[in-house]
């Protein structure tokens, strides 16, 4: 824990929250600045700041409660759709420093879904740029 945290707050139970699910490893509540109706967050209970930090097993533990949240969303809220966003570092949104999934319901009914996308899908890049950026990864993972 740490106690400067918010998240880590939450799991100890000293800041108002809308509890969902937990388990020994994860945790999951209410969004009080939602995107959409029913949009939460599913956290590990043992701090991590970001993707780059937190370990494989809370990692697996977090996104397998997602899904199992968002089989939940689509059936129990009628949701049309579901994104999983984490955002890793400040450049990238992120504004609490623990890890996070956001498990947000998408509805074709717009008074309850207002995320709206922060670029355009269908928009093509260069071809030599994303050639060139994949081959630079690839030669990293290999």
């Amino acid at each position: 824990m740490n106690d400067q945290c918010l998240f880590c707050g939450i799991v100890a139970g000293e800041v108002p929250h809308t509890k969902v699910s937990e388990d020994d490893t994860m945790y999951a509540f209410m969004d009080i600045n939602p995107a959409s109706d029913g949009h939460l967050l599913v956290i590990p209970k043992r701090h991590s700041v970001d993707l780059l930090d937190i370990s494989s097993d809370d990692l697996t533990a977090v996104t397998l409660a997602a899904q199992r949240i968002a089989r939940t969303v689509v059936e129990e809220l009628g949701a049309d759709g579901v994104n999983l966003l984490n955002c890793c570092g400040a450049d990238a949104w992120q504004t609490v420093f623990h890890f996070h999934l956001h498990v947000v319901p998408r509805y074709v009914d717009k008074t309850k879904d207002r995320l709206v996308l922060p670029w355009q899908p269908g928009v093509p890049g260069r071809a030599g740029t994303i050639a060139g950026l994949g081959g630079r990864l690839l030669a990293a993972l290999d």
